[in-house]
């Protein structure tokens, strides 16, 4: 494979098309019973922009899809783009004041919406969205079938001709997403198409072993390169994945395109049940699955997990947060022929920076979240300096680079230049780097604690706690202490079979645990015991949450 990518001038729509042509009759989608071809996907899309166009959207206006995962979420989302809009993604699971806010602040000229989510959509207003569109429900978002006053069944958008739409630019405004909010109020980020189609190429061409091409029409696709594949590549065109990610953030959002552009048939699981998730990927026999670690904690703790193999499997991709070493060796006893690999990324970077490579011969290091993708630059510079870069082996701030750097915070200038300097984006994110140049992820730099003025990093008390055979999840976070400034505190979840059970008695242990590997003003200070920890709808542990209800002990 060669260092570099050249990158076609070309939309997200283009990306479809490339597929469509390519392989038209291959099933693109599968949602319970009901497929669409990659050539149906894009009539299906080129239906629904034209349907748009005849209700007065027209370029650059902005339309949120407020709709769970399903087969009509790709439909909604090409169209939006092939229309020459702006497709702004709204969490389906935000309470009516939250999504009031989403949607002033994207702008949104219209809304697609589903029966499970119209009732807070109407909760939150309709005023200025017109049309508002209602998908049916389906096997993987199932509800309701009746009409919802005040909607547009999306039926009535599909029924025209499909046809062309204005030719658009790469770099006209793509994605209006939401950041995950953390750390914070969740803040819109501004994607152009160039961004997407740059990220997109990126990871596919960098785990296809392909290349960018362009056929007579402009549609864009991959180009195998002779030699290049290894044994846990599917050449594009014969992949099967299951989707769990959320459409709305940009993990699933960029992630499906990632699957029209690679011709991967995506089978849609709707809400995650360990179960059936595990009888779809082997009815279906995925190559490939993507998750969260909290996700694959909960896979791995399922009775129908256990004694049970995937050999179809050969990329088990995760993301959000890292993968402590303890999951990562069960889940090559589920998948024991795929090759799991870790990436990095953020909605700033549109998706990804860095990936790791499915090569037998020279694995990632275990614990890293692999190499920076094509054309991407990192620097772990210091926390004071900026301007300066720590050695290898340090920890300090990941700065990126990259074709797929994103536009910045549309409204909020101050915020974008805190954030964007210098064609750079400060991630916020703890890393350290290894001599060939793997990527570490430590933690959030909000999450470092200072314990009587040292630095006391969460994310190495979390790796050794996974490692304990009591704790199922656990996450450690700095709360304040008179005496020391900050403590750092274990909340765990601990395995139904743990022993002398989740008490004082295992919270010692776990503390002693910890002690024996690290120096003393790394300890834990104390444990907490909960029966799940909080995430977000992407997989994230909420840690501000962790730290707003901790109380200390009477």
């Amino acid at each position: 494979m060669p260092a570099h990518l050249s990158y076609p001038e070309a939309s997200v729509g283009d990306l479809l098309a490339g597929s469509a042509r390519r392989y038209p009759d291959r099933v693109a989608l599968r949602d319970g019973d009901h497929t669409l071809t990659f050539a149906e996907l894009h009539e299906q899309a080129l239906r629904f922009a034209r349907g748009l166009r005849e209700r007065g959207i027209t370029e650059g206006d902005v339309v949120a899809l407020h709709q769970p995962n399903s087969l009509w979420f790709p439909v909604t989302y090409y169209g939006i783009l092939l229309a020459g809009a702006v497709v702004a993604p709204v969490n389906p699971t935000l309470p009516a004041a939250a999504l009031r806010a989403q949607l002033d602040e994207a702008g949104a000229r219209a809304v697609v919406t589903h029966p499970a989510t119209a009732a807070t959509l109407r909760e939150a207003g309709t005023d200025g969205l017109e049309p508002v569109v209602l998908v049916p429900p389906s096997d993987a978002a199932p509800g309701d079938p009746a009409p919802v006053d005040g909607t547009v069944p999306l039926a009535a958008l599909l029924a025209g001709v499909p046809e062309p739409g204005p030719r658009v630019s790469p770099d006209a405004v793509a994605h209006l997403s939401f950041t995950g909010g953390t750390t914070g109020r969740s803040k819109a980020v501004e994607v152009r198409h160039r961004h997407v189609v740059a990220n997109c190429l990126q990871f596919t061409c960098w785990r296809a072993a392909a290349l960018p091409a362009v056929d007579l029409d402009g549609g864009v696709f991959l180009d195998p390169v002779d030699g290049a594949a290894t044994e846990y590549i599917t050449p594009p065109g014969e992949g099967v994945s299951i989707a769990v990610a959320p459409f709305f953030h940009a993990m699933g959002l960029v992630g499906q395109s990632i699957g029209v552009l690679s011709g991967t048939t995506v089978v849609l699981c709707g809400r995650f049940e360990p179960g059936r998730f595990l009888d779809q990927a082997e009815k279906f026999a995925a190559t490939a699955i993507a998750g969260s670690p909290a996700l694959f904690h909960a896979l791995l703790a399922a009775p129908s997990a256990q004694g049970r193999a995937l050999p179809t499997v050969r990329v088990v991709n995760s993301g959000a947060a890292p993968i402590d070493t303890t999951t990562l060796r069960a889940l090559r006893t589920l998948f024991p022929r795929a090759c799991v690999v870790e990436g990095y990324g953020l909605t700033e970077a549109t998706m990804g920076v860095t990936s790791g490579i499915t090569d037998p011969d020279d694995l990632v290091p275990i614990g890293s979240v692999g190499l920076p993708v094509f054309d991407t630059d990192v620097e772990i510079r210091d926390l004071v300096d900026t301007g300066r870069c720590v050695p290898d082996g340090e920890t300090g701030e990941l700065w990126a680079r990259g074709p797929q750097i994103t536009a910045g915070y549309p409204g909020h200038p101050e915020l974008t230049a805190e954030q964007f300097v210098d064609g750079w984006l400060r991630t916020g994110d703890l890393a350290r780097c290894d001599e060939r140049g793997h990527v570490y992820i430590v933690g959030r730099a909000k999450d470092m604690l200072i314990y009587k003025g040292y630095n006391v990093y969460p994310g190495q008390l979390e790796e050794i706690l996974s490692g304990h055979p009591a704790v199922a999840q656990v996450s450690v976070v700095g709360v304040p202490s008179a005496e020391a400034g900050e403590i750092p505190v274990a909340y765990v979840v601990a395995r139904a079979d743990a022993s002398p059970g989740a008490g004082p008695a295992l919270g010692e242990e776990l503390m002693a645990h910890v002690s024996a590997r690290v120096a003393p003003y790394q300890r834990v200070r104390e444990v907490r015991f909960l029966d799940a920890l909080p995430t977000s709808a992407a997989g994230k542990i909420l840690k501000a949450e962790l730290r707003r209800t901790y109380r200390p002990s009477a």
